[in-house]
């Protein structure tokens, strides 16, 4: 009996599918036109539309032969998102850039005043920097902190940095607010940003960002590396990788429209 009933089961859940696309992409449509863009008869369409009008996915107005979407696939979506673990969505991608480059990849976001850690993955060498996740460094200073605070807007930047002390740990770092926001806008055209040994001498970062489904930045990966190890001529390399790795972070939370 299973068998037989599966191809059936397997067709409606099809026409279920092919009805709900048909919807998504445009705001409301009647039974008889969409039953011909399906190829479904008006009578099997309506019945499908009746059943999801029931369940709450379609709404009708009246009596009306228009039918539309509701927004409780938007909710289902949402509450899936819900459960995503940022950390091992993550890891999954800075794995893949530290299997081909064996160097020190950290995942950040926005905590406060400062960047906080929350996933990393050490250098396979042995000159390597000292991190731990849970630590928080300057938003100033850090690829990740440029990452972050790129996308806002200048009074954000300017409220969020208010009382920040612009601590020169190297000759390179940025001495003040007015610095910073003209450092963004490279940031915002080129969508990565740089540690040109700002935060630590000997020590280069290069961040890209990860978008939530609304396109908000959300957190952001870097790749660091000890100046004699970094090469120039690779940096093309290092930021496409990091790119791609954002890209499919980002898609996994919703957001399709990824910049680069």
């Amino acid at each position: 009996m299973e068998k037989s009933t599966q191809p059936e089961a397997v067709s409606s859940v099809l026409k279920v599918f092919s009805i709900l696309q048909a919807l998504g992409e445009q705001k409301e449509i009647g039974v008889s036109e969409l039953s011909q863009r399906l190829m479904m008869s008006k009578a099997t369409t309506y019945r499908f539309l009746q059943t999801m009008k029931t369940l709450g996915y379609v709404s009708q107005e009246g009596e009306a032969d228009k039918y539309s979407l509701t927004l409780k696939l938007f909710e289902l979506g949402s509450k899936s998102l819900e459960y995503i673990d940022l950390s091992a969505l993550a890891n999954k991608e800075m794995q893949h850039i530290n299997d081909q480059t064996n160097e020190a990849l950290h995942l950040g976001s926005l905590d406060e005043n400062a960047i906080i850690y929350l996933h990393k993955i050490d250098s396979g060498y042995n000159l390597r920097m000292y991190s731990r996740i849970g630590r928080r460094n300057p938003l100033y200073s850090t690829a990740i902190g440029k990452v972050l605070l790129a996308e806002r807007e200048e009074s954000f930047v300017r409220n969020t940095l208010k009382g920040v002390e612009f601590v020169q740990h190297t000759e390179n770092t940025v001495r003040d607010i007015e610095q910073l926001l003209s450092e963004l806008e490279l940031v915002r055209e080129q969508h990565y940003a740089e540690d040109n040994e700002e935060q630590e001498q000997g020590l280069r970062c290069i961040a890209t960002p990860i978008y939530d489904r609304f396109g908000h930045v959300v957190a952001a990966i870097s790749m660091s590396f000890p100046t004699i190890r970094f090469e120039e001529s690779r940096k093309h390399d290092y930021v496409a990788m990091l790119h791609t790795a954002c890209r499919n972070i980002s898609e996994s939370l919703g957001f399709y429209e990824y910049p680069v």
